[in-house]
């Protein structure tokens, strides 16, 4: 417990994560398939590849329950994935950006089973603080809620 009483998150003391170029975070892996996109998001990607915005979002996107998604690859990776590194590196969306610190998997239980899992990069590298973690959580709450606004 903390000093106000919270219960204190599991992963507080931090997590020790490094990407290892797997590129198995860019495959589909179940409820996990879609990449989905804010503006923002479809913003940065078409200036990374030096499209506009429209013409960014009808070739690489599709509209899916009111939302905009990246399509799917071959084999469900993601379009942008080649050789197990991504294309789009610097304009990927906050969904990638946040990887692995989502909300709906930072549930110790479900970081072991579906992070861990097939992520080889759970463990590895340097200490992510619990202040880094919240944070990162909370740019994913807040790309999530822009979705559902429409934005």
């Amino acid at each position: 417990m903390t000093d106000k009483g919270e219960k204190r998150e599991w992963w507080a003391d931090g997590i020790r994560f490094e990407c290892q170029g797997s590129g198995q975070c860019c495959v589909s892996h179940g409820e996990f398939g879609f990449v989905w996109m804010t503006l923002e998001d479809r913003r940065r990607m078409a200036a990374t590849l030096g499209m506009t915005t429209s013409a960014f979002t009808r070739a690489h996107c599709l509209l899916t329950d009111g939302l905009y998604r990246l399509k799917d690859g071959a084999g469900e990776a993601c379009v942008f994935l080649k050789d197990k590194r991504c294309t789009v590196y610097e304009g990927r969306p906050a969904q990638c950006r946040t990887w692995p610190f989502w909300p709906e998997v930072m549930s110790a239980k479900t970081w072991a089973a579906e992070v861990a899992g097939f992520c080889p990069g759970v463990g590895k590298g340097r200490l992510h603080t619990g202040e880094e973690i919240a944070a990162t959580l909370e740019e994913q709450r807040r790309s999530e809620e822009t979705l559902v606004r429409g934005g």
